[in-house]
């Protein structure tokens, strides 16, 4: 298996007696029957728990030469979402392909994202680029009615529509609920003769990268989500098994096992660019499963050795609140070696002839023991190297450790109630006639 959990620097934050606690492992015990029995709260939302081995196998091949397609007619394609709806894909593409994806020669097309904000620039920016060209949009929205994706594909839509006009049913692709009743986005595609795919009724938006939310987008990129699939089927396997030495349960238990030390901040750290992205997506899965009822663990992310210039003063020597969990990706893509410098400018003779990710390396190692003897607790994920089989994994292995340790944390995992909050108060001020009482009390405050 390409994941492996070392937690050899934790000894200097927690005793061996800490760790093997018979009361916190108990509380991982009834967490996992919790999962496995489906009898805890939001119990209702763990089909991502069986998908990659359990997942519709005509809709997958209908992902499969749906992206055929779409490589065949455009030159780009715009992904319409918020949150879960696309950071699992963005993810994706930019760790098994690269962050410069667009940027690369390929024979596959360029993928922008929208609808993941409401800023009036960047939605201007991403339609001029793709206008001129061939391009179809991938929507994705449960509901049809969340704000951001709405308004973009509204624009696109009429973009494509007066390109392409009776045509265009050929360049729009919509993930939905199956349910035209309760999808207002399902019902337009099924009036205009959109190609749809569903949101299972049982997956939530975070843990849907595994259904054709994720996977409709990745496999545009030319990625191959039978290996991806195939990767978290065999997480599946090897993670869903009781037992102190399974790393997922371990995962969990650990970060609870410092957040009652007093760690509560979580930074995800990682020494590639192309983990970016995983680092948003890991932010929101946890983010947004824990963080209620006045508790969690709040999530936090750096790119080293960039973010050691700055951040890195806080984490070495700031307060004492939070903890790193550090990806190690061991074999890089590409093998760069440094050069000597016959001149001697430099200074740093040293490192001729190194290779540049043996160097990486080096500066991952100085830095834990650096954060370790600061007072950071350190814990690291080795994984092999950047593929779609590792990618299905870690989805799969970061899933569950969510899942458990929102549980252990006595909190309900798969709800969001707190984000409702925001979206009244954006309803009410921009006039929904639903929130017209609101709106007044709203406007008294600004």
């Amino acid at each position: 298996m390409a994941i492996k959990l070392n937690d050899k620097y934790l000894k200097y934050f927690l005793s061996d007696e800490e760790q093997n606690s018979q009361i916190i492992w108990d509380r991982a015990r009834n967490a996992y029957d919790k999962i496995i029995n489906k009898t805890g709260e939001g119990s209702e939302m763990l089909g991502w728990a069986s998908l990659p081995e359990d997942y519709d196998k005509d809709e997958f091949a209908k992902i499969k030469a749906a992206a055929e397609k779409i490589r065949g007619n455009s030159k780009a394609v715009v992904v319409v979402g918020i949150g879960g709806s696309y950071l699992g894909s963005r993810a994706a593409i930019e760790f098994i392909k690269s962050p410069l994806y667009n940027n690369l020669k390929k024979d596959t097309p360029d993928i922008y994202f929208l609808g993941n904000s409401i800023s009036s620039d960047y939605l201007s920016e991403v339609k001029s680029i793709c206008e001129n060209q061939d391009f179809s949009v991938i929507v994705i929205s449960k509901s049809g009615t969340t704000t951001e994706p709405a308004i973009a594909f509204r624009i696109l839509r009429g973009i494509l529509e007066k390109k392409y006009g009776d045509n265009v049913k050929d360049r729009i692709f919509v993930i939905t609920d199956k349910n035209g009743q309760k999808s207002k986005l399902k019902a337009l595609a099924d009036l205009k003769c959109y190609e749809t795919f569903v949101v299972p009724d049982d997956v939530g938006g975070r843990y849907s990268v595994l259904t054709a939310v994720g996977l409709l987008p990745i496999a545009v990129s030319g990625a191959d989500i039978d290996k991806i699939m195939s990767g978290a089927a065999e997480a599946r396997k090897k993670y869903l098994d009781f037992d102190k030495n399974n790393d997922c349960i371990k995962y969990a238990v650990l970060r609870n096992l410092l957040y009652e030390k007093g760690k509560s901040v979580e930074i995800l750290v990682s020494y590639e660019p192309a983990f970016t992205m995983m680092n948003e997506w890991w932010k929101q899965l946890f983010g947004e499963s824990e963080g209620k009822d006045k508790k969690g663990i709040y999530p936090s992310s750096v790119i080293f050795s960039t973010d050691l210039h700055s951040l890195g003063q806080f984490i070495q020597d700031g307060a004492r609140i939070m903890f790193e969990t550090v990806i190690n990706i061991k074999e890089p893509q590409n093998k760069v070696k440094i050069p000597p410098d016959s001149e001697k400018i430099d200074g740093m003779g040293y490192v001729d002839g190194m290779m540049l990710d043996e160097v990486n390396y080096k500066a991952m190692l100085g830095t834990v023991i650096a954060h370790t003897d600061g007072g950071t607790p350190n814990m690291i994920i080795d994984i092999d190297k950047r593929d779609e089989k590792t990618f299905g994994e870690l989805v799969y292995f970061f899933e569950l450790a969510c899942a458990l340790s929102g549980y252990i944390l006595e909190v309900n995992p798969f709800d969001q109630p707190g984000v409702e909050g925001y979206k009244i108060n954006m309803f009410a001020l921009i006039g929904n006639p639903k929130y017209a009482k609101e709106k007044e009390e709203i406007e008294k405050r600004i």
